[in-house]
């Protein structure tokens, strides 16, 4: 594994992280906008990133030779690994687990859990990115557009409720920001790993990410989209998710 691949995985993640800073652009909008626009971005979020599993990763993982239940067992492995992982940061001892249930006495118990919770899943997003690049440029490049798209409403979600737990913006910007670079502790690690183990490396983390990001998008964005249930609002979801795969689609031309 050459230079490039560090080089590209760090500064793809650096540009994810940076998402953190959206929420601040809601400060000016009303609450009627921000949904609108959450809901427009969870949309198209749900297209690149099943666009990227079915188009990129998930072929990539099954193009060696032979290749046949191994990785169809590593992408199942992939959705039960996201799934238990949500479980756990979900359980009523978990970093997540406020986010349903907030509590106003305890608002400041809930940004930090916010922010333990939101570095975690940081952490994935890291090693997913990574490990594409370690397949390839292209590889690397489909996935960092697909964690970004999902991750900007997450963020704005974050720091909704950071200022909303009592903190200044000033501060909620700053724990998102900290919260953001685990990221690049998770794309160090892949590369450390990538660079160690090689091959073998990629072909366990690839599927694997494919599977999380399947888990992602039907698990996690789809059924939020079901809250609006206007047939304006499934015309323009349906339009946004196949807008989200026409792009990931149109990566594959230059691979």
């Amino acid at each position: 594994m050459g230079m490039n691949a560090w080089v590209a995985s760090l500064l793809s993640v650096a540009i994810v992280s940076l998402a953190s800073l959206g929420g601040v652009l809601t400060l000016s909008f009303g609450e009627g906008r921000v949904r609108l626009l959450s809901a427009i971005l969870v949309s198209f979020a749900v297209g690149t990133l099943l666009g990227d599993a079915f188009l990129h990763l998930i072929p990539e993982a099954c193009a060696g030779p032979g290749a046949t239940l191994r990785p169809s067992l590593l992408i199942l492995a992939g959705m039960l690994l996201f799934f238990v992982v949500e479980k756990l940061l979900r359980h009523r001892h978990g970093p997540l687990h406020r986010h349903e249930h907030p509590e106003p006495a305890a608002r400041s118990e809930l940004a930090a859990m916010n922010v333990i919770g939101d570095a975690a899943h940081n952490f994935l997003d890291g090693l997913l990115i990574a490990a594409s690049y370690l397949g390839s440029p292209e590889l690397g490049m489909s996935t960092t557009l697909a964690v970004l798209f999902h991750e900007i409403p997450q963020e704005l979600g974050d720091f909704g409720i950071l200022v909303h737990s009592g903190l200044s913006v000033r501060r909620a910007v700053l724990l998102n920001l900290a919260s953001a670079s685990a990221g690049l502790l998770g794309a160090v690690l892949a590369l450390l790993a990538g660079s160690v183990a090689g091959e073998a490396v990629t072909t366990l983390l690839v599927p694997v990410a494919g599977g999380g990001f399947v888990y992602i998008a039907a698990a996690d964005l789809i059924p939020e989209l079901h809250h609006d249930r206007s047939l304006r609002g499934l015309l323009l979801q349906a339009s946004l998710i196949s807008s989200g795969i026409a792009v990931m689609g149109l990566l594959t031309l230059v691979e």
